[in-house]
């Protein structure tokens, strides 16, 4: 066995299709209960709370009570950003499956990518903030450029109050849809917080989606995109 992460432990845990279906189902940022997931994977209950306790315990999902029901996330960006990497791995390489339609073009304009914006509208917006020395990126790494401090202010994001310690401020997310980067960290996640709090989109209940409003779309692009 070679020194180094295991891959192969990560790579079985995220493999058993049922499992992924619960890890997918998770991507939009939200707790599950086991019920609910155990319809997610297409599993009973009791294969379910298995599979979950796999995942927990091989680091992938964290679980908290609340009353007498136990909820489940994912357990953090990280795991969010690897499962985005692998979607995308698997819209170039791998087997087709039926789409539905309407709702997959929706996914591919916008849709939460576990507590940030994904799509084809964030990674124009990420792509604008680079042209425009608002970040600035060098390969895989994205940081604060000259013009961002003014800009974010002016868009009412107050960058002192982001949760950096924890998490980084700005960080690159393979999309899986598109195959380019959009924004995560936390800088990401508070510009998806405006978006959401200021009712320019709303998130789909039954899928991932962000389903802007025609006006909430000219805010968006007259913020970020210009």
């Amino acid at each position: 066995m070679r020194e180094g992460p295991d891959i192969a432990r990560i790579a079985t845990l995220v493999g058993d299709p049922a499992r992924a279906n619960m890890l997918t189902a998770l991507m939009g940022g939200a707790s599950l209960t086991a019920s609910e997931l155990a319809l997610e994977a297409g599993v009973g209950l009791p294969t379910a709370s298995s599979h979950l306790a796999k995942l927990c315990e091989g680091g992938l999902l964290s679980q908290s009570s609340q009353g007498r029901h136990r909820y489940f996330r994912l357990a953090g960006p990280q795991v969010a950003a690897m499962l985005e990497a692998i979607m995308g791995v698997a819209e170039g390489v791998g087997p087709k499956r039926a789409r539905p339609g309407p709702r997959d073009a929706s996914m591919r304009e916008a849709r939460v990518c576990y507590d940030h914006l994904a799509g084809d509208r964030a990674v124009s917006m990420l792509d604008g903030f680079v042209r425009r020395a608002i970040l600035q990126r060098n390969g895989e790494d994205i940081a604060m450029g000259s013009a961002g401090p003014k800009f974010f202010a002016d868009a009412g994001i107050d960058l002192s109050n982001l949760p950096g310690k924890r998490r980084p401020v700005c960080r690159a997310c393979l999309d899986w849809s598109v195959r380019r980067s959009h924004l995560a960290g936390a800088l990401g996640a508070a510009i998806l917080d405006r978006i959401l709090a200021d009712k320019w989109a709303r998130r789909d209940p039954e899928s991932r989606a962000v389903r802007f409003t025609p006006p909430g779309r000219q805010a968006f692009e007259k913020t970020f995109l210009q």
